[in-house]
């Protein structure tokens, strides 16, 4: 065991604050990560808070890390010492069953485990990235490609694969009209990666104020929902529409603006029910989805693809006393558009 410094909500709603924990020591299919870097996620804030249900505390969130292996275990063999590396939501998982052997551990039928507010296998909570080391299974682990910066690829970690994977489930590409909703900090990844894919992309938001960002983003076109002739105009319109918000929405105007057989794919998760009449989708064949990151080859499979295209997260690197700032500036949209934290900080 080795005691790291971290930051930690003590309970629930609780302001984070400065602490140490325990990290396991390195067993043999183990690498031991020098965090540089770990990104803010709204679901940090879902999990801090209870917003998601009961929740283990103390908690030390983040699942978007990126850092340098330091220590690798005698049965490793993906990494070595100083490989550019990343950790996402997900660390661990049954292995056997049909999701894990298919590549979707995140659907791990025997349950996987979350990278933080999550009990491992040993029995003991795991802690996330809001700290200066994680020691990690090589198989949880991905390669950060050099292309990338370990600042900006933090985010893809979580906003990127989890946009990226419907996307590329969806069919999105040349000749296919998405439409993106929200532009947070999921929402401006997805209309980065869906440019990427060559689709023609159209950013769905409350009201025009990022609309400059957006078409800057790659999006080409923008809408505020705010505006009802929004809805009158662009009926029929879509091929594709990921939802990246955590409010609730109306469905049935959303789900109007898909073509026949259109899909409507949600990513964001809202605290609280929603209501649907079932008309607005037997109407056109419509389809309401839901996408969950994605596996760890498809988040190796999208930060080589981040790569190739110069895709980055959009950030505000802060300091770790920032971070109790920074959920507040979360929740009032006023982040452009992923917070970061500089782990030498902590």
């Amino acid at each position: 065991m080795t005691t790291v410094a971290a930051y930690a909500a003590p309970a629930p709603k609780a302001p984070l604050e400065r602490t140490t924990i325990e990290r396991r020591a390195v067993r043999e299919f183990d690498v031991l990560i020098d965090i540089k870097f770990a990104g803010i996620c709204h679901s940090d804030i879902h999990q801090a808070r209870e917003g998601w249900g009961e929740a283990i505390f103390p908690m030390v969130p983040g699942h978007e890390i990126a850092g340098i292996v330091s220590e690798v275990g005698s049965g490793v063999t993906k990494f070595k010492v100083g490989d550019r590396v990343g950790v996402g939501c997900l660390v661990d998982s049954c292995r056997e069953c049909d999701n894990c052997k298919a590549g979707l551990e995140q659907h791990c039928t025997g349950g996987s485990v979350g990278t933080y507010n999550a009990i491992g296998k040993d029995g003991e909570p795991t802690y996330g990235g809001y700290s200066t080391h994680v020691v990690v299974d090589e198989n949880f682990t991905v390669r950060i490609p050099d292309g990338l910066a370990l600042d900006v690829a933090a985010p893809l970690l979580c906003a990127g694969i989890t946009t990226y994977s419907p996307l590329k489930q969806w069919g999105a590409g040349p000749g296919k009209k998405v439409a993106i909703v929200g532009l947070g900090g999921l929402g401006h990844m997805g209309v980065k990666i869906a440019h990427a894919l060559g689709a023609e992309v159209t950013v769905l938001s409350q009201s025009l104020r990022k609309q400059d960002d957006g078409l800057k983003l790659g999006a080409d076109h923008y809408y505020a929902t705010s505006d009802p002739k929004t809805f009158e105009e662009l009926a029929g319109s879509f091929d594709l529409i990921v939802s990246t918000v955590s409010a609730p929405l109306d469905f049935g105007a959303y789900l109007s603006l898909l073509k026949t057989g259109g899909a409507l794919v949600n990513v964001g998760a809202p605290e609280e029910p929603v209501a649907l009449n079932l008309f607005s989708l037997i109407g056109g064949n419509k389809i309401l989805a839901g996408s969950m990151i994605g596996g760890i080859a498809e988040t190796q499979e999208m930060l080589d693809f981040c790569a190739e295209h110069g895709i980055g997260s959009e950030i505000e690197l802060i300091g770790a006393s920032e971070i109790n700032e920074a959920y507040e500036r979360v929740i009032s949209s006023d982040v452009r558009y992923r917070f970061v934290i500089d782990t030498a900080t902590i």
